[in-house]
This record gives structure tokens, C-alpha cells and sequence, in this order.
């Protein structure tokens, strides 16, 4: 790679890190930050594959109270990092990516929970900014704090980048066959568990019909993605007005927080 190709992967790198705690641009979720790291290395075919098929598996990543989810910036930047220097983009190749940025996400964990102590040091400091009425030195504790979070994921990032690229590619290709093909199948089965869970949060009785609906119709080749959109938003709008029939009393009953169970339950 080149020198600017590197510095902008850890551009990237460290934006992912900062966008872990904003969450204003999204730069964390795999599906930007590999998509990214594919098209300033030029192999942006290979880098939204990768993102689409990570993402899916975060869906299920959420903070719940003190629980700290995996670490989704760090498992998307390396494996695209990876993936990019293996050059192999086989879909083999890729679902090798997807099973080591598993670990990846747990051992930035390790990474948050060291920066996130150090944030504890830094309120103080601002606490003890604030005392003395200097705003200056506020902001100055919170830059640094998202300074940390940025670095956090740039560091090893630009560690694996610094990593030759045939050292990659040996030890990929020193990974035994049986090892390689159950990380093809676990990486499997961890994005199908990622989306179960995305699933078991949102589904109910009214949205299942949309589930199993967008299953059959993605086994339809023949439908481009702007197909299927058109598709989406007119069920979306059918789903709408039916929805607008319901709570005007035309036909449903009444005191029911689902209208459009209510038109169905008439039928």
C-alpha cells in the first residue's frame, strides 16, 4: 500500500474510534468504516462485502446499562485491514475476516475499558476546571478525552498496517484447512446469530408478515436493490394508510393500539 493509502486507513481508524462515543457519523458501524477502507485501497467491492457482512452480525451489539457491547470499530477496521492485505477476496477469504474480527471485537474491550478509566481521571479534571470558572481547560479535557477514544482504535490499526504484507499472507495461507472452514461456518452462524437478535428485539405480530416477506423476495435474483426498495416503500405506504384507516374508527375497533391488526382481525 501506499504511503497516503495508509494514512488514510488510520484517518478512517481514528475516526471509527472518535464515532464510538459520538455517534454522529456513523464512522463505527462496519458497514461505513470497511466500505471506506475498501475505496481508499482500492478494492471497494471487497470492502462493502466485508462491511455488509460484519454489520449484520453488530446489529445485535448494543450497551445495556454497565454492559459493554463488543467493540465494532476495532473488528471492522482490522478485518478490513486484513482482508485488504491478504489480497484474496474469495468469499472464503472474506469469512475468514469475519471470524478473526470476532476476537478482535472482544479484545477491544480490553482497549475501551483502559481508555474509559482514563475519561474517569479527566471528568475530575474538568470538575476541578470548572471550580476555577476556566472553560479553557473544559474543552481541553474533553478533546483530550476523544483524542484517547480516536487513538484507541488508530493505534492498532495502524499497527496491522505496519505488519508486512506477505507476513499477512503466510500466515493466512499457513492456516490449516479444517481451521479455515470452520471459520467459514462460525462466522457464518455468528452473522445469522447477530441478525436473530436484531430480529428478537423488534419483531412482533405485526412486523413478522415484513420478515418473511423480504426473505422470499430476497431469494429472487432477478430483482435489483432499487426493485426491491420500490417494493419496501409500498408496503410502507399500504402499511401507512391502512394504519390512518384503522385509527379513524373506519372499520376497526376501537380502544386497540394496532390498527392494522384490528382491519385484520375484521377480515
Amino acid at each position: 500500500m501506499s504511503a497516503i493509502t495508509i494514512v488514510l486507513i488510520i484517518i478512517i481508524a481514528f475516526l471509527a474510534g472518535l464515532e464510538g462515543i459520538l455517534d454522529q457519523f456513523q464512522f463505527h458501524q462496519p458497514i461505513i468504516s470497511c466500505t471506506l477502507i475498501g475505496l481508499v485501497s482500492g478494492h471497494l467491492t471487497a470492502g462493502i462485502i466485508l462491511g455488509g457482512t460484519l454489520q449484520l452480525m453488530a446489529l445485535g451489539w448494543a450497551n445495556i446499562g454497565a454492559a459493554v457491547a463488543p467493540d465494532a470499530a476495532l473488528a471492522g477496521v482490522a478485518a478490513a485491514i486484513i482482508l485488504m492485505k491478504s489480497g484474496d477476496f474469495t468469499e472464503g477469504a472474506i469469512s475468514t475476516a469475519v471470524g478473526v474480527a470476532i476476537p478482535l471485537a472482544v479484545a477491544g474491550l480490553f482497549l475501551t475499558m483502559i481508555v474509559r478509566t482514563i475519561s474517569v481521571g479527566l471528568v475530575h479534571g474538568a470538575d476541578a476546571a470548572a471550580k476555577r470558572g476556566d472553560f479553557r481547560g473544559m474543552e481541553m479535557t474533553h478533546y483530550i478525552a476523544l483524542f484517547l477514544q480516536g487513538i484507541r482504535i488508530a493505534i492498532p490499526a495502524g499497527a496491522l498496517m505496519f505488519i508486512p504484507t506477505s507476513a499477512v499472507q503466510n500466515a493466512l495461507h499457513a492456516l490449516p484447512v479444517w481451521f479455515t472452514g470452520g471459520m467459514t461456518v462460525g462466522g457464518g452462524m455468528v452473522v445469522a446469530v447477530g441478525y436473530a437478535m436484531v430480529i428478537n428485539m423488534m419483531a412482533s405480530r405485526e412486523v413478522w408478515p415484513f420478515f418473511a416477506l423480504g426473505f422470499a423476495l430476497a431469494a429472487i435474483t432477478n430483482l435489483t436493490l432499487i426493485a426491491l426498495g420500490t417494493i419496501g416503500v409500498a408496503i410502507a405506504l399500504i402499511y401507512i394508510n391502512l394504519s390512518k384507516m384503522g385509527g379513524s374508527g373506519n372499520g376497526g375497533a376501537s380502544g386497540s393500539t394496532d390498527p392494522l391488526g384490528d382491519i385484520l382481525n375484521d377480515y
